[in-house]
């Protein structure tokens, strides 16, 4: 958002909350949900897309129908193969799409699996401008309802955040992903402070804020600080690999320490030096997710090894001092 647009969308919340915070929190919380342009913006982006979507060209394709009218799209390898294959699925962050996730499914591809790759409401081919946690958690249902059961999945930050809602059955009424395995990569932990920060950007008002919030449970049927998935990780009774970098700008690595401390079954590896975005792409991480998958949980080995040249890396999160510094 410009400076212009953000002083004239300040003034105009600052004259709808005088009136009516409860209207004011409900723009609001519309504003929030609405997503990016999904044209790439910059010659980085333009040829990391251009360069996904070349990968994808062969994949096929389908829309998944969700409630309310709204669609999702996913993207399929290797689908109809016969013979005993694993089953895996992709989810992208916010403002990406399966494109900008495509090093990732190739890798997974070239294992023989079969993958799907989605692009979220709002993102990619399915068209609108529109997505919250919900809706994200309703498209990986709609997957495996389509698809079938997979045997793990695999997301980045908000596509990460969405996988640990769904396996933890924090919506209700909306089926759990069943994926014997998750791999969260600079995922978030918990959306409040989401929330906290575009309310103080567009100057709400504490009883406007309150409005905001309260939308997360009208139109999800969980209350905000509902979506906490930190502690979810280590109850669902399956392995997790959790991916960061200390240095990542957009998702603060404190969401990683978190969902590390949850539990035995959460393994936290820290590929530092990877940013938020490069971090899906990265060889040396692609590998730990590979192994991963395969079933070796000494990944923090593999990874530390192929990466000491290219970035510092602190293996699997065992450090007391750390814990206590959460």
């Amino acid at each position: 958002m410009t400076n212009f647009a953000l002083d004239v969308t300040r003034l105009g919340f600052s004259a709808l909350q005088a009136v009516s915070p409860d209207l004011a929190g409900r723009a609001a919380f519309q504003l929030f949900c609405r997503t990016p342009s999904t044209k790439p913006k910059g010659a980085k982006a333009k040829a990391a897309h251009a360069a996904g979507a070349a990968r994808l060209a062969g994949a096929e394709r389908f829309t998944l129908r969700l409630a309310g009218g709204r669609q999702a799209h996913a993207y399929r390898l290797n689908g109809g193969a016969r013979g005993k294959r694993k089953r895996y699925l992709v989810t992208h962050g916010w403002g990406s799409s399966a494109a900008y996730m495509a090093e990732l499914v190739s890798m997974l591809s070239a294992t023989g699996a079969e993958v799907v790759a989605l692009d979220f409401p709002g993102h990619g081919r399915s068209g609108g401008r529109f997505l919250h946690m919900g809706l994200a958690v309703e498209t990986i249902a709609a997957a495996e309802a389509r698809f079938g059961a997979f045997d793990a999945a695999i997301g980045h930050s908000f596509g990460g955040a969405a996988l640990m809602v769904s396996a933890a059955g924090l919506l209700p009424g909306v089926a759990p992903v069943t994926g014997e395995r998750l791999v969260l990569i600079g995922a978030p932990s918990e959306m409040g402070w989401l929330f906290t920060d575009f309310g103080g950007m567009i100057g709400l008002l504490p009883a406007a804020q309150r409005a905001l919030e309260n939308e997360v449970h009208r139109v999800t049927g969980r209350r905000l600080e509902d979506f906490d998935a930190s502690e979810a990780a280590g109850e669902i009774g399956r392995p997790v690999l959790v991916i960061h970098a200390e240095d990542d700008k957009e998702v603060s690595s404190l969401h990683a320490r978190r969902y590390g401390a949850a539990g035995k079954g959460v393994r936290l590896l820290w590929a530092n030096g990877f940013g938020h975005r490069r971090i899906i792409g990265a060889a040396p991480v692609l590998a730990a997710i590979a192994a991963f998958l395969e079933g070796d949980l000494r990944v923090g080995e593999a990874l530390d090894q192929s990466i000491k040249k290219d970035a510092e890396i602190i293996p699997f999160f065992e450090l007391p001092a750390r814990r206590a510094a959460l």
